[in-house]
């Protein structure tokens, strides 16, 4: 078996990423992987990551997404100014 020959793309000059780039990027993997080749991104933005996802790509391409994680709030507290009027009956 031969060993697969690295294939880097720099994705630092795509200014807009969306699916015709994904099936780009998909069809030249697949003709390099025919060939023995690999194929490795440099530098792919965020939203080229998120598409790669999306289609299911980014395990193939050995592309990690990386998600930024929300700060959470702390939970707010029991106020204790005084006693709730009672309901009307």
């Amino acid at each position: 078996m031969r060993s697969a020959h690295p294939v880097v793309l720099d994705c630092s000059s795509i200014t807009q990423s969306d699916l015709t780039t994904v099936e780009h990027i998909a069809r030249l993997q697949l003709c390099l992987k025919r060939g023995g080749c690999e194929l490795g991104l440099y530098e792919p933005d965020e939203e080229l990551r998120a598409l790669l996802a999306l289609a299911g790509l980014s395990g193939v391409l050995g592309v990690q997404v990386q998600r930024q994680t929300k700060k959470r709030e702390e939970p707010g507290g029991v106020e204790e100014e005084g006693e709730l009027p009672d309901p009307a009956a």
